[in-house]
């Protein structure tokens, strides 16, 4: 990972946990130009288990970006126009400030020792890359499901420095359903043996087993059942009949199987412990008196609020809350609901209508 673009964050900053950190690395991808006005920056915002390799090829999986429908030379966020930073969250693991870092103290690496982080953190930390690159106002901030949580965090703590902002498929706080598949996540890692109490890197093993099991149960969240049974209905997997025994019989057992073996190749257990505990603490209103709407006072910031038909992670209601929040102290807000049958993964797709109203919006408010 030592050809990764990072930034080393001299400021302290002071965590919600109580902690402070200094001298850290923040990991981060730039596309396009930065014009002279310095105007025309978007900040990206990741999701769970996304990274800085927004589109392109990613260097460490050799795998297409995340978004690469989304961003790109005349795609919704067009590279020929726009600058688009994304950055790696603190508590992650492509590059930027996590549990898998070594104590230089020590020489072992952090684990469990790295401190627990919020959000709030998480949006702080990636400020100082907008000081870095000396820009005083982003064109946008947009973001998808955790991603999307930034953004509101984002124009919450800076009002003034963000002209748009677009959050996509997310919420205000998360659902005790979502805590719950989150937990489930977190204890079928914790239960594996080679976690070691978050040690397992100095002990050099890895309790993939967990973490596999950890994403196929998060992956299902992901879709639709509709699109599940269109997908996969009762189709076997490479037989012409049950096999009557606990090998993958149907497609669907199959395809979550291969689901969890790549993505433990590419993630750090600790840090998907890490990033889910950052969300289920997120409650934007929570340190304004339940009131969404003094969230955002005073912001100037125009909204751009998408959400999906066939998401039941973060459901349309969940994002028509922040809307309603935001009509009350009379913010500039759109909202538009798409049709998809592709569950909450819909704004990482290839959903046409989606990523026309994602390139409309960014294009008519571009000056």
């Amino acid at each position: 990972m030592n050809d990764l673009k990072t930034l080393l964050v001299k400021e302290p900053l002071k965590l919600d946990c109580g902690k402070t950190i200094k001298d850290f690395p923040i990991a981060y991808e730039t596309y396009g130009q930065l014009n002279e006005n310095k105007d025309n920056a978007i900040l990206v915002f990741h999701a769970l288990t996304g990274d800085q390799f927004v589109t392109g090829i990613n260097p460490i999986t050799n795998k297409e970006g995340w978004w690469s429908y989304a961003v790109g030379p005349n795609k919704a966020l067009d590279t020929n126009k726009f600058f688009v930073i994304c950055a790696n969250v603190i508590g992650g693991c492509m590059g930027s400030y996590g549990p898998s870092f070594k104590d230089p103290a020590t020489d072992k690496v952090i684990g469990t020792d790295f401190p627990v982080i919020t959000i709030n953190d998480m949006v702080n930390a990636q400020v100082s890359l907008l000081d870095y690159f000396n820009i005083k106002k982003l064109f946008s901030v947009v973001g998808g499901s955790m991603g999307g949580m930034q953004v509101l965090q984002f124009v919450s703590n800076y009002p003034d420095r963000a002209l748009t902002a677009i959050p996509i498929a997310c919420t205000s706080s998360h659902s005790a359903q979502n805590i719950a598949f989150n937990e489930l996540g977190r204890q079928a890692i914790t239960a594996d043996l080679n976690w070691k109490n978050g040690d397992y890197a100095n002990e050099g093993i890895n309790p993939s087993k967990g973490l596999s099991v950890a994403r196929m149960a998060a992956h299902i969240t992901y879709l639709s059942k509709k699109g599940l049974q269109e997908k996969f209905g009762r189709k076997l997997q490479e037989r012409d009949d049950l096999k009557f025994g606990f090998d993958a019989d149907f497609q669907i057992e199959s395809y979550l199987r291969y689901q969890g073996s790549v993505f433990v190749d590419r993630f750090d257990a600790n840090s998907y412990l890490y990033i889910t505990r950052a969300m289920d603490y997120f409650d934007l209103a929570k340190k304004f008196d339940g009131n969404l709407s003094k969230a955002f006072a005073n912001t100037k910031t125009k909204f751009f609020v998408i959400s999906f038909t066939s998401d039941w992670l973060y459901p349309t209601q969940e994002n028509k809350e922040i809307v309603i929040a935001l009509n009350a102290i009379g913010a500039d807000v759109g909202f538009v609901e798409i049709n998809s049958d592709k569950g909450h993964d819909s704004f990482l797709l290839d959903v046409p209508d989606f990523l026309n109203a994602l390139k409309n919006f960014l294009d008519k408010s571009y000056k």
